[in-house]
């Protein structure tokens, strides 16, 4: 179709930010600094290459997850501990912090608690930035790798993808049935994984992750947590993020108790205040 004559007119309004961040509360990230210095290690699990593995994180606790021996990303999903129904909420935390998270930022929960579940307090990737191809590392655009695109694309079943990987250790965690245990996956964050919107296109792609052997992204649980991470089959995601073929790696997960009285006045964030009554 021919372009309006004001086309170039309209491309050249300039964009609002829809949610502006200023008046969200704001991490106190040197107390949590603080509080990690002496904070001593309870408990840690190692996620099997193509195999997910799930971990509690009580309130007032840190998480770390390490790239150990390979250059590998990993899909998270996080829980209320008591309740799977508060789970995180990859496009809120997206249109409230952008496409892809770093220290300082916060993973909220879904409606309609809507409150930060946790932050993240230290990110030895923020060094990356935003790539000339417009390229981040841990995304929340991404919904995970599974077995159902994957049939829809090459008529395959595959196991291993996130999605049953997660589903998997879910219902171990849990003693549910897969069936149930399926029904709480969520979108993920994509910890280590590098990605972006094509300029052209507007696709969604991937590239060779840039985490190393001693890389961590680590998170601040601001209530109890459950959380269940998946050593992507894709490994470092560098050609495709569903393969046996793929080299890939185990990842670490750590949780660091704080010393008694190190998190001051600290206390967990209170459900969404909205009284619900959507307009009734």
């Amino acid at each position: 179709m021919n372009q309006p004559q004001d086309a170039a007119t309209r491309r050249a309004v300039k964009p609002v930010i829809c949610y502006p961040p200023e008046t969200l509360p704001e991490p106190d990230l040197s107390l949590y600094a603080a509080a990690r210095e002496t904070a001593e290690k309870i408990d840690e699990v190692l996620v099997a290459p193509r195999e997910a593995a799930s971990i509690k994180v009580p309130a007032g606790h840190f998480l770390k997850m390490s790239s150990v021996e390979g250059s590998q990303v990993g899909d998270l999903n996080l829980f209320n501990l008591h309740d799977l129904s508060e789970r995180f909420y990859s496009g809120k935390t997206r249109a409230l912090h952008g496409t892809h998270v770093t220290t300082g930022d916060r993973l909220w929960s879904s409606f309609p608690t809507l409150r930060p579940m946790a932050t993240v307090t230290t990110d030895t990737l923020d060094w990356y930035g935003i790539d000339e191809f417009g390229g981040s590392v841990h995304d929340v655009i991404g919904t995970r790798c599974d077995p159902y695109t994957g049939k829809v694309l090459s008529g395959t079943d595959y196991h291993h993808c996130c999605h049953s990987n997660l589903t998997r250790a879910l219902a171990d965690a849990r003693e549910l049935p897969l069936e149930e245990a399926e029904r709480h996956v969520h979108d993920v964050l994509n910890v280590f994984m590098c990605t972006g919107f094509t300029r052209d296109t507007g696709q969604y792609f991937m590239k060779a992750s840039p985490v190393r052997p001693g890389d961590y992204l680590e998170l601040f649980a601001e209530i109890d947590l459950l959380a269940v991470l998946s050593a992507c089959p894709g490994g470092d995601c560098s050609s495709e993020h569903t393969s046996d073929v793929a080299a890939c790696h185990p990842l670490l997960m750590e949780v660091f108790r704080p010393g008694d009285g190190t998190l001051g006045n600290w206390s967990q964030p209170a459900v969404n205040g909205y009284d619900r009554s959507h307009g009734r």
